[in-house]
């Protein structure tokens, strides 16, 4: 089918109908097959993705059953996924302590600079991180949080900031203290 005015194929309309009349069923399909809706709605979207991609392939008289074709191997794949997911979990599982003792972790301390790390930003936590334990420079950090280097530069020396400030804070004497010591 092709749009009056462009005569280029309506492929936007084609799916449309296409998704209208089969869409429930093939919705249907995948969650008598699948654990949970949000692996059938999945399996669902990529159908469809498959379908508008090979919008020619599929056939305009009964596309029903190339519709649930597709359904089916997409719901392999996902079982396929998921069951290498299980076996990887569980060899990490079985690796990770001998993973934990080869890795120098900093010890994390419930000291002064900890404390006030805590009560900053999750923002902040993690750009002192990366710089502190990762041992990143700027550069490197403006690309894990997908930033320019001068933002990461920027953003850095602010977390510092307030993390001094923060433990100079911390350090100072409450004036509630000082007047409970002056009273006595």
């Amino acid at each position: 089918m092709t749009s009056p005015a462009a005569g280029v194929p309506d492929s936007d309309g084609q799916l449309r109908r296409l998704y209208t009349l089969h869409g429930r069923l093939v919705l249907a399909y995948a969650l008598r097959r699948t654990a949970s809706a949000e692996d059938a709605a999945d399996a669902v979207a990529e159908t469809f993705l498959v379908a508008w991609r090979r919008l020619d392939s599929v056939p305009s008289d009964n596309a029903l059953p190339w519709l649930y074709g597709v359904a089916r191997r997409i719901l392999a794949n996902q079982r396929r996924a998921a069951h290498r997911r299980v076996r990887l979990a569980e060899r990490l599982r079985q690796e990770l302590p001998t993973a934990i003792q080869a890795i120098d972790l900093p010890v994390a301390s419930n000291g002064p600079v900890m404390a006030a790390l805590g009560r900053l930003s999750a923002d902040d936590q993690e750009i002192l991180l990366l710089a502190a334990w990762e041992q990143l420079e700027p550069n490197e950090i403006a690309e894990v949080l997908g930033v320019s280097r001068i933002a990461a530069r920027s953003r850095l020396h602010r977390a510092r900031q307030r993390l001094a400030d923060r433990t100079a804070q911390d350090a100072e004497p409450s004036t509630t203290t000082l007047r409970i010591e002056e009273a006595r």
